[in-house]
């Protein structure tokens, strides 16, 4: 199936703001629950840390998840890392027992 086929149009409410997006039906979930939580995230910031723009909060929201995503990535590239190292080990041993 084409993946034209599979778009769906949404619009999603983000500060106060609406923006119409086309994406996968499959991402629909997905997309609606990380505007919630930008949402959420941005009004913890406005009640817990006296930001009153709109713009600041979202931008602190923004960074928070952002710092999440590149730890995340870190963490992969580091398991990632440690898995290669294991495995040369154990081709080293293979190719040793072979011998």
């Amino acid at each position: 199936m084409d993946s034209a086929q599979n778009e769906i149009s949404i619009k999603v409410t983000i500060g106060d703001r609406q923006y119409p997006l086309k994406i996968n039906a499959a991402e629909e979930e997905s997309v609606r629950k990380a505007a919630k939580l930008i949402n959420e995230k941005s009004k913890f910031y406005q009640e817990n840390f006296s930001v009153k723009d709109k713009q600041d909060s979202l931008a602190m929201a923004a960074l928070e998840f952002a710092t999440e995503v590149a730890g995340y990535q870190l963490e992969q590239s580091s398991d990632k890392h440690l898995l290669d190292r294991k495995i040369s080990y154990f081709q080293t041993l293979i190719n040793d027992a072979i011998r």
